[in-house]
């Protein structure tokens, strides 16, 4: 009779086609944060949230539990508990139907991974099959991970990962015991016990589960009666929606990965994106904000609020604001200001005008309170935000030019269409996006060096950042001088550097700080770009921007100064320095020549000072002697002032000069004449 059973058994076993665990392999994909933690999950293609999730994630006690409940001679069987497929068996032939199945553990693994409708004998028989076939593959502890992963909790949770955050907003890392106990009863009947629907049932096997461990030992009778004492869930949590543009963003790119790890700090998203929600609400309907928040060091992203809602229709929340062109106002002065002291063109402490004046194209800009400051320094003019100033240095270092070197340094600028760079570029006229101001910014912190973007963990990093807004003198004139600012209503001054800026007709409010540590840039406005009276930079967004780093924690740091910035009064620079002058007379010019330019170097040079050990290279402009380097100049107005990376070269004051550097690598050189008027090379030193 043995002998019969036996073959009938591999006859049997022989017909069953091989296990296959594809389809029970799927899971949701994952977003995280740079700690593990959970940002944002993604349905299956076909609708059911199944979370990826090990036992060693889960709470002992609950597993435990489950043991206890369902399995307790899990560890010892082979897939296939003896006692309890007998027990089973005598107690279908006393009542003549199955009473229990005598199920195991990881005869129930079997079933979900073949599901079958009907109980039948053969349905048990083949389950007892692959519970075994599936231990010997797996193990103990992949058995249980595929139980954890693919058990039924209702709808479309599967996976007690799903659950746990369906049910109670956590992941079961941590649960009560009340909670374990409804986790480990509603496999057996999910649908009839899911709390959200038929809470009273859920309540009932809960306290069943609580009974049983509570008689085996597992918990004390007083901790089974704190238990039955919790309430139970009567409605499913939203499942994490954190950094939801940037998971998006992530997952589009990176279509195949099931677990991605972004760099973003979920601490600080989810503080941003309350605070962002918070001030969009009490700016009014319709009105969005968008947060960005980048690791200075390493260029990472830490925090990015593309709006305060992803489902919030009415601000159409659903589009990522930090990627949207948007006209920046004022919030692109400093650049102008760097490339002015990079030049030699101006210092901070040079004077400027600020008076009406009508420059080419009758261009006529007013300051934003329609006053003027009269004779102002470069840095209380960029401080005070003036207009004025701010296009007199763009005509001076050129509207151009200074297009250039945003998009050489990797920003993406859109002009209006068919149109050259002109003079109000400087006040907002060109088009760039949250995300490339902050980095821009960035730059500023980081001695001119433009970060590239880090936005994932579990990706290469990007290699050593070559675009450059500013040299490193320049750069720090720049955050010294935002630094102080004048900051809004209840914030305290001199902690970080930032500028705010309003485009034209009120339609977008900007400001952007940094400290060594981090930068942080907002944006606030309407989606579709409607004006919005009263949405200014200073007065909107400068008091979230302040707020935002008040929840980066911390105290703030300043940028630390470069040895060769040269710190002093406006008396204290050179006289061409001091200010610049509008008021040359064309036939004063025409008369001392032509323009001024540099006629060595020429622009691009390397030049061999024998600083380096490189060797000859036929590319190189030598013939330079050891003592020094000779710049010569053409045209202009003397005296002359000479300048490297915008420091004075001391004698400097003729067309022909000599500057010694201390040491090889790139540097800028300079020269202004007496009417402002100037030029400058790039060159390598080597």
């Amino acid at each position: 009779m043995l002998l019969v059973a036996t073959l009938a058994l591999w006859r049997f076993v022989a017909t069953l086609p091989p296990l296959d665990l594809t389809q029970a392999s799927l899971r949701s994909t994952v977003v995280l944060d740079r700690d593990g933690g959970l940002l944002r999950p993604f349905a299956t293609v076909d609708g059911r949230w199944r979370l990826p999730l090990s036992a060693g994630q889960v709470d002992p006690r609950m597993l435990a539990m489950l043991n206890a409940y369902e399995d307790r001679r899990f560890a010892d069987h082979p897939g296939v508990d003896p006692a309890a497929t007998l027990r089973a068996a005598g107690q279908w032939l006393r009542h003549g139907r199955i009473v229990s199945g005598g199920s195991t553990l990881s005869m129930q693994v079997a079933r979900l991974v073949e599901p079958r409708a009907a109980r039948s004998l053969t349905a048990k028989l083949r389950q007892m099959v692959r519970a075994v076939e599936l231990e010997r593959r797996l193990g103990k502890a992949g058995v249980l991970d595929l139980y954890l992963a693919l058990a039924p909790y209702g709808g479309p949770v599967e996976g007690l990962r799903a659950a746990s955050l369906a049910y109670f907003g956590r992941d079961p890392a941590r649960l009560s015991f009340a909670e374990a106990a409804l986790l480990v009863a509603l496999p057996q009947a999910p649908e009839a016990r899911r709390p959200d629907r038929f809470p009273e049932a859920g309540r009932r096997a809960r306290d069943r589960v609580l009974d049983r461990v509570a008689a085996q030992g597992i918990i004390t009778p007083a901790e089974a009666k704190a238990a039955k004492a919790e309430p139970v869930p009567h409605a499913r949590k939203p499942f994490p929606m954190l950094a939801a543009h940037a998971a998006e963003a992530a997952v589009a790119a990176d279509s195949n990965a099931k677990t991605i790890r972004l760099t973003l700090d979920g601490r600080l998203q989810a503080s941003l994106e309350a605070l962002a929600t918070e001030r969009a609400a009490a700016l009014g309907p319709g009105l969005s904000t968008a947060i960005l928040a980048l690791d200075n060091r390493t260029g990472a992203v830490l925090a990015q609020v593309g709006s305060p809602g992803h489902g919030d229709a009415t601000r159409a929340g659903a589009i990522d604001m930090t990627g949207v062109i948007r006209s920046p106002g004022s919030a692109l002065k400093p650049f102008i200001y760097a490339l002015a002291f990079e030049q030699g063109i101006a210092h901070p402490e040079t004077q400027l005008d600020d008076r009406p004046v009508r420059f080419p194209s009758a261009y006529a800009p007013e300051n934003f309170d329609l006053g003027y400051q009269g004779t102002v320094t470069a840095r209380r003019a960029l401080q005070l935000s003036l207009n004025v100033p701010a296009v007199e240095l763009l005509q001076a270092v050129g509207a151009a030019r200074f297009i250039a070197r945003l998009r050489a340094a990797g920003a993406r600028i859109e002009l209006p269409r068919d149109t050259a760079p002109g003079l109000p570029v400087a006040l907002g006229g060109l088009g760039i996006t949250l995300t490339d101001l902050a980095r821009l910014f960035s730059g500023l912190a980081r001695g001119g060096l433009v970060p590239p973007l880090l936005r994932r963990l579990d990706a290469p990093a990007p290699g050593p950042s070559e675009a450059r807004i500013a040299e490193p003198v320049a750069a720090w004139y720049v955050a010294d001088i935002l630094r102080g600012a004048p900051p809004p209503e209840n914030a305290l001054p001199n902690r970080i550097a930032y500028k705010t800026g309003t485009s034209y007709g009120y339609r977008d409010a900007w400001a952007v700080g940094f400290d060594r540590r981090v930068t942080l840039a907002v944006w606030a406005g309407r989606p579709d770009g409607n004006a919005v009276p009263g949405l200014v930079g200073r007065v909107v967004a400068a008091p979230i921007l302040f707020d935002a780093f008040a929840r980066f924690g911390g105290e703030p740091e300043a940028v630390p100064q470069p040895a060769d910035a040269l710190v002093t009064t406006t008396a204290g620079l050179p006289p061409p320095l001091r200010h610049i002058r509008r008021d040359v007379p064309k036939t004063v010019q025409g008369a001392l020549g032509a323009a001024l330019r540099i006629a060595y170097p020429p622009d691009g040079a390397r030049i061999d000072l024998g600083l380096t050990d490189l060797g000859s290279d036929p590319g190189r402009a030598g013939g330079a002697p050891d003592t020094g380097l000779a710049l010569k100049a053409l045209g202009g107005v003397p005296p002359l002032t000479w300048m490297v990376d915008g420091l004075p070269v001391a004698g400097g004051a003729r067309r022909h000069a000599a500057w010694s550097p201390e040491g090889a690598g790139f540097a800028r050189i300079s020269v202004m004449d007496a009417t402002g008027a100037s030029d400058s090379v790039m060159v390598r030193i080597e």
